[in-house]
């Protein structure tokens, strides 16, 4: 069984995401602890936690409040989906195929992501990479970052001359900047607990790069503020923010938050400052979201005909082993019937290649209609066959 658990953007808020996100990391450790768990990829991102689990089929006798729960086909059509970045809450954006990538990779080098899921992440990742290439999903200005540079200046106006302090300076922070590029601003300043990664996206930019700790001196003057950190807790409190920053900038101040869990404390909003987390990203989302419609019908289309091929892979999975043990047993069988021909024989001239291809072609032409026809019985789940073809195997 393929079993996916899931929280995200369009069934909780970023409270609820951040919550639920160690719930699902205790009923993760109670499922290992009870059933038997072959392999697992996890994702999170800033709008979504997921796990993929290759398990035993039986019954899950848990607390699943607020998450998603989807196994074997609705599964595989998630996944579909969201590498194609329409489960996302930008529609179409790019970051969702590259974070599969990394889960799956992150997971196979640690040794959990096995067969079924390898070949599962390895078709969602084609699909993404078909869409994109076939449709116009991802066209233009489309991530969060982008999303987040949107709200902000649906509520300033024009962001020309305007000071942006942008705290984080991994991908999001990346995405953040690249969409303020062409805003004209008076200034951008990048913050990141690794200076040097600082310097290097700020010089991209045209801007200036700051350490952490002059982090407050940065926000006292800035119109809007952009925190896309990975840290683990707030790092912006509501005492920090009003110690930096004087009572009448606050009013004007712009705080965007597009972390996960949250960079700046909830109550900072307390002090007049206009403060926005991914939650307020809907509006922009939605908008997105109908401009892209057509792109989107075209999406599911070929993800209907790439979920029926991948169905067809996993159930190939099964006779695989069948399969490599028929076409070993067939070569060492080849191999030494075709030594002993070419030891009868003598002399061949230089022409064993040729007694070796015709050998290979035989055993090819021998099995050929009897791996099509196992191939054939585990899609159409001939539990008969296969269980004849198993008991054979063992046989042997």
């Amino acid at each position: 069984m393929i079993l996916n658990i899931r929280i995200d953007h369009k069934t909780a808020d970023i409270g609820k995401i951040e919550a639920s996100t160690m719930k699902m990391e205790e009923i993760f450790a109670k499922i290992r602890e009870d059933h038997d768990i072959q392999e697992y990829v996890q994702i999170k991102t800033c709008n979504r936690a997921e796990i993929y689990l290759v398990m035993d089929e039986s019954t899950l006798n848990y607390h699943w409040d607020g998450l998603v729960v989807e196994k074997n086909e609705k599964a595989l059509e998630h996944v579909l989906k969201l590498s194609c970045g329409l489960e996302s809450m930008i529609i179409g954006e790019d970051q969702i195929l590259g974070q599969l990538k990394e889960a799956h990779k992150t997971s196979t080098k640690k040794g959990y992501c096995g067969p079924v899921l390898g070949t599962v992440f390895t078709k969602a990742i084609h699909v993404g990479q078909a869409v994109r290439r076939k449709t116009r999903i991802n066209q233009g200005s489309v991530s969060i970052g982008s999303a987040a540079v949107d709200l902000a200046e649906s509520v300033l106006g024009d962001l020309k001359c305007k000071k942006v302090l942008i705290i984080g300076a991994g991908k999001m922070g990346t995405l953040v900047a690249k969409a303020l590029v062409e805003k004209h601003l008076k200034a951008i300043v990048v913050a990141n607990r690794t200076y040097d990664r600082a310097v290097c996206l700020a010089k991209e930019l045209g801007g200036s790069a700051i350490h952490f700790d002059r982090l407050a001196r940065a926000m006292s003057d800035a119109d809007v503020v952009i925190s896309a950190t990975g840290a683990p807790h707030a790092i912006l409190t509501m005492e920090k923010v009003k110690l930096a920053v004087n009572p009448e900038n606050l009013k004007k101040m712009v705080m965007v938050d597009i972390a996960n869990p949250r960079d700046i404390e909830e109550n900072v909003g307390k002090l007049g400052v206009k403060l926005y987390n991914i939650d307020d990203l809907r509006g922009i989302a939605d908008n997105n979201k109908k401009k892209r419609e057509s792109e989107a019908k075209e999406a599911e289309k070929i993800i209907a005909e790439e979920l029926e091929l991948l169905e067809k892979s996993l159930r190939h999975l099964r006779v695989e082993p069948i399969i490599a043990h028929i076409r070993s047993q067939a070569e060492i069988i080849r191999m030494r019937e075709t030594n002993k021909a070419c030891r009868m024989i003598g002399d061949m001239n230089g022409k064993e290649r040729i007694l070796d291809d015709l050998t290979k072609v035989v055993v090819d032409r021998v099995f050929s209609d009897i791996i099509q026809n196992l191939k054939e019985a585990a899609e159409h789940d001939d539990k008969e066959v296969l269980k004849a073809a198993e008991s054979l195997l063992k046989k042997n």
